[in-house]
């Protein structure tokens, strides 16, 4: 797996939204849920989970869209409606931020693959740890582990 270098910066398409992130990944994920697909307009969204303390906007606003609720908030550009990062209960401790608003995302490797059930028969990436739906919360810190270990 790549290298990365702290700090990563990153923002949305048109750049009235800027990010830092100054604390080394958690994990590294894309979903293939049909929810993801449609935000992306793609086959299935990319995922960095880094700690909250390690997440910063460092220019501009960012709006709620797409998810609402209380297991999350997708963060958009109000201007150019990217979507930047998820917000998801502060006791996780951790924000998802999307890999391809960084500046440099090549370095950028799915490490597991959730709602493979949903998945485009062609999108599959062959991540180390796939997941017909998401992990079991008690599956987290292994993967955590294990991502660090790398």
């Amino acid at each position: 797996m790549p290298d990365w270098t702290l700090p990563m910066a990153g923002g949305c398409r048109c750049g009235k939204v800027r990010f830092e992130i100054t604390r080394p990944p958690m994990m590294t994920t894309i979903c293939h849920c049909t929810g993801c697909q449609r935000m992306t307009g793609s086959a299935f969204s990319t995922t960095v989970i880094v700690p909250i303390d390690g997440f910063a906007v460092t220019r501009g606003e960012t709006v709620v869209g797409g998810m609402h609720g209380d297991q999350g908030r997708h963060q958009h550009c109000d201007w150019c409606k990217s979507w930047i990062f998820t917000e998801v209960p502060p006791a996780m401790g951790v924000v998802n931020v999307r890999a391809t608003m960084l500046d440099d995302p090549s370095w950028f490797v799915p490490f597991a693959e959730t709602y493979t059930s949903e998945a485009l028969p062609w999108a599959l990436a062959g991540s180390p740890h796939p997941y017909e739906k998401f992990p079991p919360m008690e599956d987290y810190q292994k993967l955590m582990g294990e991502f660090a270990a790398r």
